[in-house]
């Protein structure tokens, strides 16, 4: 996983349904080399009805994104770049 990419930064998707968007990283899972991304890669998900909530229910939940298709933005410019210089960090 590239070690680019932490939580809390701001990406953008380069490619699939949602390129062109940007967004905060909410999740990283480096095992599955995936990121999760505030507002990007919306599924629905259903809930059965149960004796806590007699009613079933349907919500939209961020789904985990391969790395591959994010990319960091460079907060300087706001466009997606390969290299991104953060705060207390040597060049």
């Amino acid at each position: 996983m590239p070690a680019r990419i932490k939580k809390g930064d701001t990406v953008a998707v380069i490619s699939g349904r949602d390129k062109g968007k940007t967004g905060t990283v909410l999740q990283v899972l480096p095992e599955e080399m995936k990121v999760v991304v505030q507002g990007i890669n919306m599924v629905t998900k259903h809930q059965r009805p149960t004796q806590r909530a007699p009613e079933g229910k349907r919500f939209q939940k961020e789904a985990p994104l391969h790395a591959s298709k994010v990319m960091p933005v460079d907060p300087a410019t706001g466009k997606p770049t390969r290299k991104v210089k953060r705060e207390g960090e040597k060049k």
